[in-house]
């Protein structure tokens, strides 16, 4: 493993425990970890430099909410204008025929869009497993993960509850909660790292209260304890959900977890943003997570989180871009400029900084993953690092505050440069993989599936 010397930054933000910011000095990377950063020049050698005099140096970016394989079913007519149910209800009949080459493919496309947008580590939240698939799609997606060299902590996500017992998802793409937890175990034997420095980490994530069983949501948690894993699930996302909710058991979505232990330090929960002054105040005070998908809240008409009063109360808050159909894209940056913006849609004393969503995206998402190893910029921590030029167009005139214009503007470039564990990934702003095959691949894998849909259930979801 190389060594690299990043020299003279235009401006580092450390998102460290004192919020250092600095201009020029070096971050000196041997061995896959962070040996020195300072304002101060560096007085030793390399195996490679790299001039940052005109960038902004950042921890990556964590994505904490994902669902790869929806890349898929990017934009497609049928669900453009729908809300969550009504979206979910018309894609069920298209991913039905998700096979694990789909898998694959979806995540090596997402997991790139993620990397170019300077995202480091990521999560996803695979919850899907027709009964005609093969089983073994979440190793597909480490594979890909793998492959790319992106640090990876996939959820083993879980249906439970088919619309025959009162769920929503069809019952052919449900799975018996015997097979769940067999599968559940082999994947934490498989993959677990608890190393300090893991590239890959294996957390539960069964999809939500109307889609899994109580008894399934219980013994999550049970195996997660077991485990000393975290935990993760919808929660609150919308009106509808509070209201089936407190059809079938009579209570909030909020008070519904915590009757099953769900509300814990080792859990974070996707969207939450139909929550009241107490649920946020026992999220707080119980070491809860929450991952803010702002873009897929405005694109299903969700509504709007209450992060201020989340990040008052002691809340892990993180971001996640949330499933490429309900986002239609993977881009964490735009996702930090989307989660800013969308706060000020609010009264002023809940508007969001520059800063607070750039921490919020970075050491917010560490935290929510109960990891300490990265998600911020010290000595002995992993090299995860995201550079950025603010040399180009969009950028001229914002360098009173170059950490703000990476927020507040539009970028219209990749990343520079991509650290992942000691590894440039991204170079000049563009990965080793082959986009234009890969783009073809994912292309095909997509239009095959929405035609077998629509041949199957006589649905017009696209008109060839």
């Amino acid at each position: 493993m190389s060594s690299i010397l990043i020299k003279n930054p235009l401006r580092v933000a450390t998102i460290d425990d004192n919020s250092r910011e600095f201009a020029g000095g070096h971050i000196y990377i041997d061995n896959g970890i962070i040996q020195s950063i300072s304002p101060k020049p560096f007085t030793g050698v390399a195996d490679e430099t790299i001039d940052a005099s005109d960038m902004v140096a950042l921890p990556g970016f964590i994505n904490t909410h994902h669902h790869f394989f929806q890349a898929l079913t990017r934009n497609i007519p049928l669900m453009q204008n729908a809300p969550l149910f009504q979206w979910l209800t018309n894609h069920y009949e298209i991913w039905r025929e998700i096979t694990e080459e789909a898998v694959y493919a979806s995540a090596k496309c997402v997991l790139t869009e993620l990397m170019k947008s300077g995202t480091t580590l990521t999560s996803d939240h695979h919850y899907l497993f027709p009964e005609k698939s093969n089983g073994k799609l979440i190793d597909a997606e480490i594979r890909a993960a793998s492959e790319l060299g992106i640090r990876f902590q996939p959820t083993r996500g879980s249906m439970s509850l088919g619309k025959d017992a009162g769920g929503l998802p069809p019952s052919d793409i449900v799975q018996n909660e015997s097979d769940i937890r067999k599968d559940t175990k082999r994947l934490i034997a498989k993959y677990h790292d608890t190393s300090d420095g893991a590239m890959t980490r294996i957390s539960l994530a069964p999809c939500s209260p109307f889609s899994v069983t109580p008894e399934l949501m219980s013994d999550t948690v049970e195996i997660a304890r077991e485990n000393n894993l975290q935990i993760h699930t919808h929660l609150a996302e919308t009106i509808d959900e509070e209201n089936y909710c407190l059809k079938q058991y009579g209570k909030r979505p909020a008070d519904y977890i915590d009757s099953l232990g769900w509300i814990s330090e080792n859990s974070w929960f996707a969207h939450s943003i139909h929550l009241n002054d107490k649920e946020i105040a026992q999220l707080g005070d119980s070491g809860s997570g929450i991952s803010h998908c702002p873009t897929s809240n405005m694109r299903l008409g969700s509504g709007i989180a209450r992060i201020k009063e989340m990040l008052n109360h002691g809340v892990n808050v993180s971001l996640g871009v949330d499933g490429s159909a309900s986002n239609d894209s993977s881009n964490m940056l735009s996702e930090i400029r989307n989660a800013l913006l969308i706060s000020r849609l609010r009264e002023e004393q809940y508007w969001l900084t520059a800063r607070e969503v750039l921490r919020i995206a970075t050491r917010g998402g560490a935290e929510t993953l109960g990891r300490n190893d990265t998600g911020y910029l010290a000595s002995g921590k992993c090299a995860d690092l995201a550079l950025f030029s603010v040399g180009s167009l969009e950028y001229a005139g914002s360098l009173s505050d170059p950490i703000a214009a990476l927020v507040f503007t539009t970028r219209m470039s990749p990343v520079d440069y991509l650290i992942i564990n000691g590894e440039i990934k991204v170079r000049n702003g563009e990965c080793s993989i082959i986009e234009e095959k890969l783009i073809k691949e994912q292309n095909r894998l997509s239009t095959e599936m929405v035609e077998r849909a629509q041949a199957n259930t006589g649905i017009e979801f696209v008109k060839f």
